[in-house]
């Protein structure tokens, strides 16, 4: 299974926040931290703020924080609600697959995908954030050219 840019993105975007020694880092520093496209970051933290795990203000004292819920946040909602309850495979649509009506793969597929998420709904973000990852993630800033500073 793989996961979309934009959710690998919305989770790097809620560890960075978890660990922030910023008071509200601007969403296009954290793009800058993160090495993604500013209107990449935007339209994951628009989803993050609707969701309510991530308070956004605009202007001067504004930026990024986590909310209560976004601290204690399910790994496999954030995951989910960003990869969507689809199919693995696509067995319907403009050419349907033959064997859609008697197909063992479809439901095995979704079996596994269902095992996937449920491993990691019990996952909190406080719990991916622990040593090592979160003094890593502290040390994580860029430089104009992208680069990592020392």
């Amino acid at each position: 299974m793989r996961l979309l840019r934009s959710t690998d993105l919305a989770l790097r975007i809620l560890m960075r926040l978890a660990v922030t020694t910023d008071q509200t880092p601007a969403t296009r520093k954290v793009a800058e931290d993160m090495g993604v496209p500013y209107t990449h970051a935007a339209k994951v933290v628009a989803e993050l703020q609707h969701m309510g795990l991530v308070d956004a203000r605009r202007g001067r004292g504004g930026g990024l924080a986590l909310t209560g819920r976004g601290r204690t946040a399910s790994v496999g909602a954030v995951v989910r609600s960003f990869e969507g309850e689809d199919e693995v495979v696509e067995c319907e649509g403009p050419a349907p697959c033959p064997l859609r009506s008697d197909c063992r793969l479809r439901g095995a597929l979704r079996r596994a995908q269902e095992a996937f998420y449920t491993y990691l709904d019990p996952i909190t973000l406080d719990e991916i954030v622990k040593d090592p990852t979160g003094p890593v993630l502290l040390g994580i800033t860029t430089g104009p050219s992208g680069t990592p500073l020392s």
